[in-house]
């Protein structure tokens, strides 16, 4: 991509931040202040990624979805595009909370295609990427929390069914207390691998410089988080609770194991100079 095409798709993308915020600020407070802010930086933003798409073309005198990342920007737009359209026509700001952090996470990675410059300091590298470890430890122990409250609630649901309770039933929490434990675990835990996997994937572009994107390792952990967000999604907008939420988080949880086993190795980066 060119130089220029990629200044104006690092403004989208940081205009599509903002909708990233006000989607973990309905997570975590489920208001909705910011939505028309968010709403207004998000269409600002796709502007300036039509803008980029734009000077690729021109720059390049093709359609811009050659490679990878043109075709990652191309799909954000898109999408952003489609959801525009559909907030204008049906008014369905529920969806923020998934289309939002979907396209910025999309355009982010997709103006990690030029290569940068290594490492100012192995000082630096070496935070960045405890930085990185620590977020996913924190989100992984929040939907450990996650999981075991959904378990709890499943639990407690079946003895309130049954007509005669075990006695195990009345040291459980109650089902709303249950119930807002795994709404505030599930949304911390979202806003903490969200935060891991922006880390991890600047930590690995600068590292690997293009080659990052080929890795398996990298591939698993967007498919962990994207798998993360539709359950997220499925929570708050279409009202999952009881045995189908406790499904996805078990799921969840078990993708999340099996993305920090294919990333046990990095905490031994840290002692690479």
């Amino acid at each position: 991509m060119s130089a220029m095409s990629v200044m104006w798709l690092r403004v989208a993308a940081a205009l599509y931040s903002v909708g990233l915020l006000h989607a973990i600020l309905m997570l975590v407070r489920r208001r909705e202040q910011v939505f028309r802010v968010a709403l207004g930086a998000f269409s600002l933003g796709a502007v300036f990624h039509f803008v980029s798409i734009a000077e690729e073309g021109i720059a390049a005198n093709r359609c811009p979805i050659s490679n990878f990342y043109e075709t990652l920007s191309m799909c954000a737009f898109l999408v952003a595009i489609l959801y525009l359209f559909v907030q204008w026509r049906y008014k369905m700001a529920s969806l923020s909370a998934f289309i939002f952090p979907l396209v910025f996470v999309g355009s982010l990675v997709a103006t990690l295609g030029n290569p940068v410059s290594t490492w100012s300091s192995s000082a630096v590298r070496n935070t960045w990427l405890t930085v990185h470890i620590v977020l996913v430890l924190l989100g992984i122990a929040a939907l450990v929390v996650t999981a075991v409250a959904s378990l709890l609630y499943l639990a407690q649901e079946r003895e309130l069914k049954a007509k005669k309770p075990r006695k195990f039933y009345y040291r459980l929490p109650a089902l709303g207390t249950l119930d807002d434990l795994i709404s505030k675990s599930m949304a911390v835990g979202f806003v903490l691998i969200t935060l891991a996997v922006i880390a991890g994937s600047t930590w690995a572009f600068i590292e690997m410089r293009t080659a990052w994107i080929g890795d398996p390792k990298i591939a698993i952990s967007f498919f962990t988080w994207g798998i993360y967000m539709a359950m997220v999604f499925l929570r708050t907008t279409a009202g999952w609770r009881g045995r189908k939420a406790a499904i996805m988080t078990v799921t969840v949880l078990g993708f999340s194991m099996i993305t920090w086993a294919a990333h046990a190795r990095l905490g031994a980066l840290l002692l690479r100079q």
